[in-house]
């Protein structure tokens, strides 16, 4: 099986250790297979530096483009009640004890942002025939058009991003990407569900 690499990644001849050299350690390609051939510990260190400065710079960008994307909704939603909005909007209903730990906020504090969603009419509540004693949510369809007004900006402008790298730069940051993810356990999107996911609805098992 081929060994496939991220563009950029270097390979060093195969070095002895002697003289105090760093220790020289195995290569595995993105793909999982080891190299025949080693690099010094210090190479593999620097190659680890360069990715993570790359993925900072990409990181910037990429908060750039969401804060742009949300610039015209801000007069109804600040950025905390928006990410409410997107955890609403991939279910169809939430108690708020739910809401809140998908928000990693506590209960008061998800709350005051409902009273607030409710008052704006981005939000209804309504008592659960199940269970008296529980509220649940649900976008209105005004708060579902502000999610997908600004999911709709942010696909664009990342696609006229991606428009200009070549074909095989695209081919390469897809594999890239999506090895990233994968290394730090972020499941899948779930595209049947919603084709431009914004990653803020999490479902860690």
């Amino acid at each position: 099986m081929p060994c496939f690499w991220l563009a950029g990644t270097r390979r060093s001849a195969p070095s002895s250790n002697a003289g105090g050299t760093a220790p020289l350690q195995p290569r595995t390609g993105y793909n999982g297979c080891v190299a025949s051939d080693a690099v010094p510990a210090d190479d593999v260190d620097e190659d680890v530096n360069a990715v993570t400065s790359a993925v900072l710079t990409a990181s910037r960008l990429l908060v750039a483009v969401s804060a742009r994307s949300l610039a015209a909704a801000e007069e109804r939603v600040t950025l905390p009640q928006f990410r409410m909005l997107v955890v609403l909007a991939g279910r169809r209903e939430l108690n708020l004890a739910a809401l809140a730990e998908a928000l990693a906020v506590n209960p008061s504090t998800a709350l005051r942002m409902v009273d607030r969603l409710c008052a704006a009419k981005l939000v209804t509540r309504r008592v659960n025939p199940a269970s008296r004693r529980e509220v649940v949510l649900r976008l209105t369809p005004a708060g579902r058009q502000v999610v997908d007004d600004v999911t709709a900006r942010r696909r664009q402008e990342i696609a006229r991003i991606v428009q200009r790298l070549a074909p095989r730069q695209r081919t390469a940051l897809v594999r890239a990407l999506r090895t990233f993810a994968k290394a730090g356990d972020e499941p899948a999107a779930d595209t049947a569900r919603d084709p431009v996911p914004l990653g803020w609805d999490y479902q860690r098992s």
